[in-house]
């Protein structure tokens, strides 16, 4: 049997909770031995529950653990950086929640610190790792749909009847930029193989909702003339879906950043002139696929498919699309 790399998670997070560390213990090459909370009696709960065999009352002590060699970092956004540094310097490697951080500068800082501690650093847009958005970008390099133009992404839902949301609170560095605006931006830059040159955004702001942007929409500007358009919300109806068009006919994706669990229901509609044709790929777990392709990386020495600096060049684009959204004017990314 193949060894499993040893995982601690720093957080009780819904995310770490209802997601990742199921994901984890369904893969094949990891599992999960320790959890930490501040709260240690909410650890020893998770702990009992997803039948985790250390709990921590700090993430100082889960990080002293010489049994664990990965640290999954849910924590809220503005802790990403703190606990990636302090994560790298006791010699764990790092899967970080998007978004990195709340800035390039400061992901930057994590970036380095991964380097100089010889540990690998992941961002956990776990929706990349799912075969679709490879068969999306072999249909786009076949030239079935011709010459790209544009490529449309909403990711949309609604919390704002929640209380104490973290989402909600600005030096938390809540927002749905931060939250859901990352994924369209993330994914028109992995399609097309480019960074944008200047972004222009609009957003909701809501004071009931401690200032942070409820809603943003936007427009990014990429080489060659093709545009990126997106809303992302906190506030709407939940919608997950993207179109790219070409000069000969579009791909759309009902479920962008989620996945089927059966082959079912299709995944991927490609429409060119009067035709359309429907692809359904094997159902999968994203989650579970991120677990695999991290610890192949750790202990196989896989590369992983998105390097440390593909997490700097996003976080570029995010403060562009903040900075646009507050000044109400267009910004060159920098």
């Amino acid at each position: 049997m193949a060894r499993k790399l040893k995982w601690g998670v720093i957080s009780t997070a819904d995310i770490a909770r209802t997601a990742m560390i199921p994901a984890i213990q369904e893969s094949e090459r990891g599992e999960v031995v320790a959890i930490a909370s501040r709260d240690a009696d909410k650890a020893l709960e998770m702990s009992k529950q997803y039948n985790i065999e250390k709990f921590y009352g700090s993430y100082e002590d889960l990080l002293q653990d010489p049994e664990v060699e990965a640290i999954y970092i849910p924590l809220p956004n503005h802790l990403h950086k703190e606990w990636t540094i302090r994560s790298a310097r006791a010699g764990k490697h790092i899967l970080c929640e998007k978004p990195s951080s709340l800035s390039a500068g400061d992901t930057v800082e994590m970036v380095e610190a991964c380097n100089q501690a010889g540990v690998l650093f992941a961002e956990a847009f776990m929706y990349r790792y799912h075969p679709k958005h490879q068969r999306i970008k072999d249909i786009i390099a076949s030239g079935e749909i011709g010459e790209l133009r544009s490529i449309h992404c909403t990711f949309t839902f609604n919390s704002s009847d929640q209380e104490d949301n973290v989402r909600f609170n600005k030096e938390m560095g809540g927002g749905s930029i931060y939250d859901v605006g990352v994924y369209p931006i993330s994914a028109a830059r992995m399609y097309l193989k480019s960074e944008p040159e200047a972004v222009s955004v609009h957003a909701l702001y809501s004071e009931k909702h401690g200032g942070v942007d409820m809603m943003a929409s936007g427009l990014l500007e990429f080489p060659g003339d093709i545009t990126l358009t997106f809303d992302c919300g906190m506030w709407a109806a939940s919608r997950s879906n993207m179109e790219i068009l070409g000069t000969k006919g579009t791909i759309a994706m009902p479920k962008m950043f989620g996945w089927e669990k059966t082959s079912v229901v299709p995944q991927i509609f490609v429409h060119v002139g009067t035709m359309t044709r429907e692809e359904r790929l094997k159902g999968h777990n994203s989650f579970k696929l991120q677990a695999e392709a991290f610890a192949a990386a750790v202990l196989d020495g896989t590369p992983l498919p998105y390097e440390p600096e593909d997490s700097i060049l996003n976080m570029r684009v995010v403060d562009a699309c903040i900075e646009s959204a507050r000044s109400r004017r267009r910004v060159i990314v920098g």
